[in-house]
């Protein structure tokens, strides 16, 4: 299926080149959860425990949470070279743990911590860049950004970040507030944590973002009497129960004061937006 969307993708633009790649995008809509079998396997008996310092370490120097804009921002700008040779380190020491032997716990964190370092670390390459999505280093005509470039391996095999997200996290935890922990370096996302996940904490965290994320004009916002919603609830409403009293439901279980009260009774349509400009914060004077 995927191969023959590819063709007819192909083909449509060759004859309608006014077409345009978004057009297409919006036709085609974002990656389904696509199980990669072989990242099932675990170990429930492991107390194996993943350390995810340097991480921690690096978000809580080059991260500005809580920002007035309400938008947890990176000081890409900032980055010591020796910061930038911790980030890698980081990650070079992720893709030498044989991840399979860990437990559930461990491993959920350890690709939320995976993908969110190794998007850091794609944008710091490619620094200054007003947006993710200017970086096409992914293969294939109608590719765009980083999202499918293989860009780290793990027990032998060649990762992307879609592999990541889509193939891994969201069909093997089938976990909606996933979409609030991965962060894909814009302002539209939800926010990128001040600590790193771990075990212990994933549960916590991805609790705190909802919230976040759903309280938040990026998120959602009532204007003109019309609910304007993130993009996020668009491209992967199966996810969240794919209807819209389930996504209601769900916005109002996270909900605080007002929003709660007008999201009860509201029967308006939705609007969606995303807003793609990179999650910078200014460089520290």
């Amino acid at each position: 299926m995927k191969a023959y969307m590819k063709v007819f993708a192909e083909g449509l633009l060759r004859f309608q080149p006014k077409l345009g790649v978004f057009a297409l995008l919006a036709i085609f809509g974002a990656p389904q959860a696509d199980l990669w079998p072989k990242w099932q396997k675990h170990d429930p008996a492991s107390a194996q425990k993943i350390d995810h310092s340097a991480w921690d370490k690096w978000l809580k120097k080059y991260l500005v949470a809580p920002h007035p804009s309400g938008v947890n921002r990176v000081r890409y700008g900032s980055v010591a070279p020796e910061d930038r040779k911790a980030l890698k380190s980081y990650l070079e020491d992720l893709q030498s743990l044989p991840i399979s032997a860990y437990n559930g716990a461990e491993q959920k964190a350890y690709w939320i911590n995976l993908y969110n370092a190794l998007t850091v670390e794609v944008i710091l390459s490619h620094y200054p860049v007003e947006s993710i999505r200017n970086i096409g280093i992914s293969p294939g005509l109608f590719s765009r950004g980083p999202w499918d470039a293989k860009l780290v391996t793990i027990e032998r095999e060649k990762l992307s970040l879609n592999d990541i997200e889509h193939r891994i996290l969201r069909p093997i935890w089938k976990d909606a507030r996933v979409h609030y922990a991965v962060n894909c370096a814009s302002l539209g996302c939800p926010n990128l944590q001040l600590v790193a996940y771990t075990g212990e904490n994933t549960e916590s965290l991805l609790e705190k973002g909802a919230g976040e994320y759903i309280n938040h004009p990026r998120g959602l916002a009532i204007k003109n009497g019309k609910l304007q919603v993130s993009s996020i609830y668009d491209w992967f409403k199966d996810d969240f129960g794919a209807s819209r009293d389930r996504l209601l439901e769900h916005w109002v279980k996270y909900a605080d004061g007002d929003l709660a009260g007008a999201l009860k009774s509201y029967k308006g349509s939705l609007a969606y937006g995303y807003d793609w400009s990179l999650n910078g914060a200014e460089a520290k004077p």
